[in-house]
């Protein structure tokens, strides 16, 4: 099962250039790709996962490697999941919209959610 989360740091981890605004979004970008990095030091399987995914990130097969690497280490280490979350939710926070842009955020778990943005007339839910 394909997780957003985990094929975007994937993603970011592998140096696919992302178009990023903002320098606090790339910081926490550059910071998550950094972690998932030192973690898979010394663990050849996932280096040559992120190895293979950085030589062509441009190949579906290869980030989906990345993302399921990155997936079981994460599993199997709850602090390195929880450190993941954090920079990911910074990530997510420090999106900011420029010009005309709208950036939605939310986290966390609920029923119903509703996101809007210049809305004219009358709403019913």
């Amino acid at each position: 099962m394909t997780d957003p989360m985990t094929i975007a740091i994937a993603t970011a981890a592998a140096g696919k250039a992302v178009e990023l605004t903002g320098e606090p979004l790339r910081n926490a970008a550059v910071a998550l790709a950094r972690l998932v990095r030192d973690r898979f030091r010394g663990r050849p399987e996932d280096e040559q996962a992120l190895e293979r995914a950085a030589d062509a990130h441009d190949s579906p097969s290869r980030l989906e490697a990345l993302e399921a690497a990155l997936r079981r280490v994460m599993d199997e280490d709850p602090s390195f999941r929880e450190r993941v979350e954090t920079l990911w939710s910074q990530t997510q926070t420090n999106a900011t919209a420029q010009d005309d842009a709208v950036v939605n955020i939310f986290n966390g778990n609920a029923q119903k959610v509703v996101q809007l943005r210049d809305h004219h007339g009358d709403l019913h839910l």
